[in-house]
């Protein structure tokens, strides 16, 4: 575990993640988040871009595959409903010799590292958790420890994407926060034949008959907005390949039953 020292105050960082993700098809995409990362001037400083989309159409692959396209440290920090102002900088912990040591969080390591912090699903946090994040997101580029009273500026290489499901089950974003996760960037469901490549992506070893399968179930789907993404796909093919593989029953058989022990009785409707 690598150490920063920050006015004297020793912080643990947390490690990059190694993901493996690949984002398919669909290049416009990772150009516009690579240009919103870009600084063109020294008076000049990146945009904190945010990825709107359907849970499962890929966010946080886009976001970690533009971050390793520029072959930074990538660090993830998944936000949830109760996540607090401490959790997002800096942490007090008990250390082996019995006394208070402080973690910093992915968020504050990828500052101090000068690496790219995907802060996924950032519309499950409160108010709160956002205020805290304020001077980061713009022109002051820091964040401000209650905890140790250190303020912590953010090195020149750091970059940050946020991504946000479009689903109930999420906050209202401060209308301050809006106008600093700029630009927005909106994935929607993949066109058939990126469907197709994204899934033989995840799955080489499958017949192009099931994949087929699959592909014209999700698009009959997302033609109907319901919310079954590439992600579901994936893990319907699969299942069904699993159980090719112990049963002598027919994929014409496996595969509306793969799709009813994914996705439910109601998915039926679509194939």
């Amino acid at each position: 575990m690598e150490h920063a020292t920050i006015d004297g105050i020793n912080l643990s960082l947390a490690n990059p993640v190694e993901l493996s993700l690949k984002w398919v098809g669909q290049g416009e995409l990772l150009k516009q988040l690579l240009a919103a990362w870009m600084v063109i001037d020294e008076r000049d400083i990146p945009f904190n871009p945010r990825l709107i989309g359907k849970p499962g159409v890929g966010k946080t692959t886009l976001a970690y595959a533009a971050a390793r396209s520029l072959n930074r440290p990538v660090y993830l920090f998944q936000a949830t409903m109760d996540t607090r102002p401490e959790d997002l900088i800096v942490t007090p912990v008990i250390g082996p010799d019995g006394k208070i040591q402080y973690a910093a969080s992915s968020l504050v390591s990828a500052m101090v590292a000068g690496g790219i912090l995907i802060l996924d699903e950032g519309n499950r946090m409160s108010e709160k958790a956002w205020a805290s994040l304020a001077p980061l997101l713009d022109d002051r580029r820091y964040v401000e420890s209650i905890i140790t009273g250190l303020r912590i500026p953010a090195h020149h290489d750091f970059r940050i994407v946020v991504t946000m499901n479009e689903d109930a089950s999420t906050f209202e974003v401060p209308e301050y926060i809006h106008s600093r996760l700029q630009p927005q960037i909106y994935i929607d469901f993949p066109e058939a034949d990126e469907e197709m490549m994204i899934l033989k992506e995840n799955l080489p070893f499958a017949a192009t008959s099931i994949l087929k399968y699959v592909v014209d179930f999700l698009q009959r789907a997302h033609t109907a907005d319901e919310l079954y993404s590439v992600r579901d796909g994936i893990n319907i093919a699969r299942y069904a390949l699993k159980m090719m593989a112990t049963t002598e029953n027919a994929p014409k058989a496996l595969l509306p039953l793969a799709v009813e022990r994914i996705l439910g009785e109601e998915a039926l409707r679509y194939l």
